[in-house]
């Protein structure tokens, strides 16, 4: 057999064998990673799509909250994994961008090391406080922490992530100061939040609506260009006074490097076929967020270009932090 037709043959083969490891996707129960603690918008979004993921493939889709390092040590786990697809992140803009753009010294790189699978939904985030606060507008928060000498104590759901760069670039702009304390995600900030322990956190609103709706904290404004569908009586930061802030957190799922194409293919493709369900859409709704089902490719599109753009806003407002 000559060298062409043996190379031929070869990739036919190859092109079989991929085939049958798609087709036989998933063998056995699917882990989805969760890079924060429970109750925040990342695992509350997990959770809600993990059921009927788990449906469509006729395996369980296992959520695992696997915390800390502001979403390092999670996606750590994933990149490292077996790119066979029976592992997958979800992940949000602080793993995908805020991070990466933070930290130069990670332990893998998020484009290199990762298999984009499709994007989820876009979240609005809104700064919130303890109803003990005596401010109810931005200006008001601003003057409050300022008479406080930057004592005042603002939960983020971790280091490096959306939570926090968005609070450290709300702080830059409006001219705040208050003490920021890192939590190992949205769900153990909101807690403490609260119970009075901070009096203020910049929070997804997917997370934050239920306590926002029982009264148990005061949302004071939102960080993006337009108000929320979800609080449409809330005004933007740009409505009051810290002009052209607009940010969010993208929520996606991301494979190990390495990952056959026909597997991240079914992945993508069983994930937008469950997003357009009506109860799965509903769902995501009532928390604030908007579904945006992607391809991959533009998944991958956003994480490069928006990762761009954070890492030129870091340097230009000179945020330093150590992971």
């Amino acid at each position: 057999m000559s060298g062409a037709k043996t190379s031929g043959f070869a990739a036919i083969l190859f092109a079989l064998a991929l085939g049958t490891q798609a087709a036989q996707f998933p063998e056995r129960p699917v882990r989805m990673i969760v890079p924060f603690a429970p109750g925040g918008n990342v695992d509350i979004t997990a959770r809600t799509v993990a059921p009927a993921l788990g449906q469509a493939f006729g395996q369980q889709v296992l959520v695992e909250n696997r915390a800390g390092a502001g979403g390092t040590i999670g996606a750590d786990v994933v990149a490292k994994a077996a790119p066979d697809g029976h592992t997958v992140l979800m992940a949000s803009s602080s793993v995908m961008t805020n991070g990466p753009a933070l930290y130069p010294k990670l332990p893998y790189d998020i484009v290199r090391d990762f298999a984009p699978v499709g994007r989820v939904a876009v979240v609005p985030l809104a700064i919130v406080v303890h109803p003990a606060v005596p401010a109810r507008t931005t200006r008001e928060l601003i003057a409050v922490a300022n008479a406080q000498g930057g004592r005042m104590l603002m939960a983020n759901a971790g280091v490096g992530t959306t939570n926090h760069l968005i609070a450290e670039l709300f702080m830059i702009r409006a001219g705040a100061r208050m003490t920021l304390v890192p939590y190992k995600g949205s769900g153990p900030a909101l807690v403490d939040l609260i119970a009075g322990h901070v009096f203020a956190h910049v929070d997804q609103i997917s997370s934050a609506l239920p306590y926002i709706k029982a009264n148990r904290i005061r949302p004071i404004a939102v960080t993006t260009a337009k108000r929320a569908a979800a609080l449409p009586e809330v005004p933007t930061l740009s409505e009051s006074g810290v002009p052209g802030f607009d940010a969010s957190t993208v929520t996606g799922v991301l494979a190990p490097a390495k990952t056959p194409r026909d597997v991240v293919a079914r992945l993508n493709a069983t994930l937008v076929k469950i997003l357009a369900a009506p109860a799965i859409r509903g769902r995501f709704t009532t928390l604030g967020a908007e579904v945006q089902p992607s391809t991959p490719e533009e998944l991958g599109a956003f994480i490069r270009d928006d990762l761009a753009q954070w890492v030129k806003v870091v340097k230009q407002a000179g945020i330093k932090v150590e992971l």
